[in-house]
């Protein structure tokens, strides 16, 4: 046999090894799975009930939209089951860590939210947002589990020290020198409209006017009552932005303010800690012909006047402070997160059912 009949012999000995590898990797290389299976992670699976009833109240919140296609339903499903297993990756790593949130910690935090309502009140409203007590204690456990390990694994391993704010500081002094008085406040905000990018804790989103109304006119009379604004704002607050800090909009400029007379008269009213009255939001707040879009609470929680503001100032300080803490709790979850994903072996049958369908 010669030698270029050899090179051919194993030429093709390696494109059938190439060949079946492919094979195996593509119909063999995960345990078989049931229909009833989306995706496991690590071993366990995501039922696609659980993908179904997330699509659903997604798609029941977006009711008054145009119908998606098939296309449209799979890309919002592969998104939505996405947020699935990461969530099951970060309560897998929480229960490894025995940091799972204890029936007491769910029942407290329960006994917090029924707080101002009847019994009465709290079961229509529950049922209003298409959960059980079940799906809340779930939802809580979840939301206090993953609180704990992001203290755990994050937040305890951040130092921001003296040297660090004084180096912030004198590399951003003409930040803290003010041409005007700046007001710092918070917000919790309530569209008339369906918005899908509305995202607070809760999941909870106005449709329309009259429901916006009854939201905010709801929210405002827990505040009064004494509730913390920031986690009513988390909570049930419809702006994406600001929701998630607990409604924090960051220092406005009394020139800025002053652009939407109403909410510049209410607030230059207020003292440091008070809040407004329901204010109503417009499209087009300079136009004659402007329309209500939404309604707003917001609160004042500091007014600084204008000059030099010293370093030697504790609320400077603090505000450096989170500035710091913020970026680089935002830096290290980034990277835990993706070193969890690489750690955990995840397999999304949906993603195969999707592709293999749209690649006939």
């Amino acid at each position: 046999m010669t030698p270029m009949h050899l090179k051919n012999m194993f030429r093709s000995a390696n494109s059938l090894l190439i060949a079946g590898a492919l094979s195996l990797s593509l119909t063999g290389c995960h345990p078989t799975h049931g229909a009833d299976v989306v995706a496991s992670v690590n071993g366990k699976a995501i039922p696609r009930a659980d993908l179904d009833r997330f699509y659903k109240s997604q798609m029941a919140q977006n009711q008054n939209q145009q119908p998606v296609n098939e296309d449209q339903a799979d890309s919002a499903r592969l998104t939505i089951l996405r947020s699935l297993i990461d969530e099951e990756i970060i309560q897998q790593r929480a229960a490894k860590m025995n940091l799972t949130a204890s029936n007491e910690d769910v029942d407290a935090k329960v006994t917090e939210m029924k707080a101002p309502y009847t019994e009465e009140q709290f079961n229509e409203r529950l049922k209003a947002s298409n959960h059980t007590l079940d799906d809340m204690k779930r939802e809580i456990r979840r939301s206090l589990t993953f609180d704990k390990l992001l203290n755990k694994e994050i937040n305890s391993k951040i130092n921001i020290t003296d040297s660090d704010v004084s180096s912030y500081y004198a590399a951003h002094k003409s930040e803290y020198n003010l041409v005007e008085t700046q007001y710092h406040l918070g917000q919790v905000l309530v569209t008339s409209f369906p918005s899908p990018q509305a995202v607070n804790l809760q999941s909870s989103k106005a449709t329309n006017d009259a429901e916006a109304k009854k939201k905010i006119q709801t929210l405002k009379n827990r505040i009064d009552s004494g509730e913390d604004f920031s986690a009513i704002a988390m909570n049930f607050s419809e702006n994406p932005q600001t929701a998630q800090n607990g409604g924090d909009m960051g220092f406005i400029s009394e020139s800025q303010l002053h652009s939407d007379i109403l909410s510049y008269t209410a607030v230059t009213k207020l003292k440091a800690g008070g809040v407004t009255d329901i204010l109503p939001v417009f499209d087009q707040p300079a136009s004659p012909a402007k329309k209500v879009i939404g309604y707003v609470i917001l609160k004042l929680i500091s007014r600084d006047a204008a000059g030099q503001r010293l370093l030697t100032d504790p609320a400077v300080q603090q505000n450096i402070r989170q500035q710091l803490h913020d970026a680089r709790s935002t830096l290290l979850k980034n990277a835990y997160f993706e070193m969890l994903r690489n750690q955990s072996k995840v397999e999304n049958y949906f993603a195969e059912e999707v592709f293999k369908k749209g690649a006939k």
